[in-house]
This record gives C-alpha cells, sequence and structure tokens, in this order.
C-alpha cells in the first residue's frame, strides 16, 4: 500500500511543478481528474485524438518517476437535464479510454441521481420511505434509468480493460454500502467503489465495519477525514445543508487525514484494507475548510507516510 494524491488541490500549478512538489514528500502516485466536477487541470482528454500529445504525457510520468492510479471524471451520467446528462457520459465514456491508452486500472465517477420522472428538471435523491410516492420515484429511478445506464457502461469499461469506482456519496442513488452493492449486482463486477471513509463517517457508518461489507468491491480509495461536531449534532441532524465553510454551526466537516480520527484508527483502517485484499493506493483529498490545500497536503502526506508501509508500485490487485 503506498500513499497517492488526488490533484485538483494542485490545480493552479502546471504537472512538472505537481511532481516536483510531490517527490518532496516521499509521493511519485497521482490521481487525475479528467473534466465534470474535478475538472481536467492536469490530464487534457485531448490526448486521445492526438498521438504525439499521449507520448509526451507518457515520457513525462515515466522521466519524473510517477505512476497513476486513478483517472477521475465525477459526474452525474444520470441528470434529468439531457444535456448535461450527456456531457458527464462523454467525458466518462473518454475517460476510460483514455485509460486504456495509459495503461491505468481504474476510472472514478459517482453513480448519479435521476429526476422523479421523464419531464424532471433536478435531480430527485429519495431518502425516505413515506409518504409512498417517494418508494415510487426510487423504483422508477432504479429500472429506467439507473440500470439501464450502468449495465452498458459495465460493459463499455470491461471492453476497455478499465474498472470502474464508484464513490458512495450522498446526494446520488448509491451513497452507502448497500446501495454500491445493489448497484455492482445490477450493472456487473467491473463496477466497485473508490472508498472514501469520510463520506461513511457523517452518515454514522463504521468506515471500518463497512470495508467486511463491501469486500472485494473496493477498486480504489480516498484518503479524506470528517470530524464530528456533538455540540451541533443534536440539533441539525447529519443531513446538514449548511456551507461547507460554516464550521462553526455545521454537524460536521470535511478534514485532512489525522484531524478527525488519529493514528490508531487509520492504522487499523489500512490493515482491514489490507486484509480483504486491498494493496493498492490511500489517495490523499483535499476537502478541509480550515486548512489551506498547502497545509492539508502537507499534514496529510507526512500523516499517512508513518501509518502506511511503503511499497514498490506494481500490478494492481486484481490483475
Amino acid at each position: 500500500m503506498r500513499v497517492g494524491v488526488f490533484t485538483p488541490l494542485l490545480s493552479q500549478l502546471p504537472i512538472d511543478d505537481v511532481f516536483k512538489k510531490l517527490q518532496g514528500y516521499n509521493i511519485n502516485t497521482v490521481e487525475l481528474g479528467t473534466g465534470n466536477y474535478p475538472g481536467g487541470a492536469h490530464c487534457n482528454l485531448s490526448m486521445l485524438e492526438n498521438k504525439s500529445e499521449l507520448k509526451d504525457f507518457k515520457a513525462k510520468l515515466s522521466d519524473n518517476g510517477f505512476s497513476i492510479s486513478a483517472l477521475s471524471c465525477h459526474g452525474n451520467p444520470l441528470h434529468p437535464d439531457k444535456d448535461k446528462a450527456k456531457h458527464d457520459q462523454d467525458v466518462s465514456k473518454k475517460t476510460i479510454r483514455l485509460a486504456e491508452k495509459l495503461g491505468v486500472p481504474v476510472v472514478i465517477d459517482f453513480s448519479g441521481c435521476p429526476g422523479d420522472s421523464p419531464n424532471a428538471k433536478y435531480p430527485n435523491w429519495v431518502t425516505c420511505p413515506w409518504p409512498p410516492e417517494y418508494l415510487e420515484v426510487l423504483a422508477w429511478q432504479w429500472d429506467k434509468v439507473v440500470a439501464p445506464y450502468w449495465i452498458k457502461q459495465n460493459k463499455f469499461a470491461e471492453d476497455h480493460g478499465v474498472k470502474i469506482a464508484i464513490e458512495m456519496h450522498p446526494g446520488f442513488v448509491a451513497y452507502s454500502p448497500e446501495t454500491m452493492l445493489k448497484l455492482r449486482a445490477i450493472a456487473g463486477k467491473n463496477i466497485g467503489c473508490n472508498y472514501d471513509p469520510s463520506h461513511m463517517f457523517w452518515q454514522s457508518i463504521d468506515p471500518i465495519a463497512a470495508i467486511r461489507v463491501l469486500g472485494d468491491c473496493i477498486y480504489h480509495v480516498h484518503a479524506k477525514d470528517t470530524q464530528i461536531y456533538s455540540a451541533n449534532l443534536p440539533r441539525t441532524g447529519v443531513l446538514d445543508t449548511k456551507s461547507y465553510t460554516d464550521e462553526r454551526n455545521r454537524s460536521w466537516i470535511f478534514r485532512t487525514c489525522g484531524y478527525g480520527h488519529g493514528e490508531e484508527w487509520w492504522k487499523e483502517f489500512a490493515s482491514t484494507l489490507r486484509m480483504f485484499g486491498y494493496d493498492y493506493v490511500l489517495s490523499i483529498e483535499h476537502e478541509d475548510s480550515l486548512l489551506s490545500p498547502e497545509e492539508g497536503l502537507s499534514k496529510a502526506a507526512t500523516f499517512l507516510n508513518s501509518v502506511v508501509m511503503k511499497e514498490q508500485p506494481g500490478a494492481a490487485w486484481w490483475v
């Protein structure tokens, strides 16, 4: 297992400077955004149509001694706005094709969330079984939108030799181990998860116990923490819609690794991942509103490098 970095936190830097900075933290693995929510500051999909650009990019990685753990295109491919959905679907397909050309084993995405009918304008995330029309909406979403898209997308990824890692995130149809496994059972085993423990913490799901539920479904891991504020929790509950920068009043916020939970917890997290077959990358994602990107990266890299045993990069564990 080794530490990597999801590079949007360094989007203001050119890729050469990103490599230099990360080498200073003894890190030589990156996760690169290609579009949709992460943007594509360090990985341009135009490489698909430009052999020279693709060759130069591969050489740049090799010359700097870097590997790519995953390409990320988190979007909403099920959005009820057909233009928005088509855009995100196109980025996803291009990302899978580029991953194949770069020899990257994993593409990360969101499961997406449809509206409540073919005429909807915005996504509708169903979280309650009553009144009964909510379950009717949920059944329609899964049967008519989720299943048809992800069955096809699973086959597309399989044809290109790439795994798709869905990040379980509230607001989308796959947000918990149960919904993640439901999606996988429908779509196929080229669909797994990008496991971000921070999204489990605030749903009151024990991230270490959930590894045992997910098993070999874990294809990639984000290293990000969450801090729960017990003083605010009785008033707001976990479904807190206040701005992430309203830290004083929120029931929880995302934190840099080690600021929500200590070294003992993260060691057990890494050990349990290994126990269930994941021995790949912990990719640092910075969304801590109390620390600058530079602080967050520095503290997370130092913390995680002390937690995991460094290993030489090799083939993905499922090969």
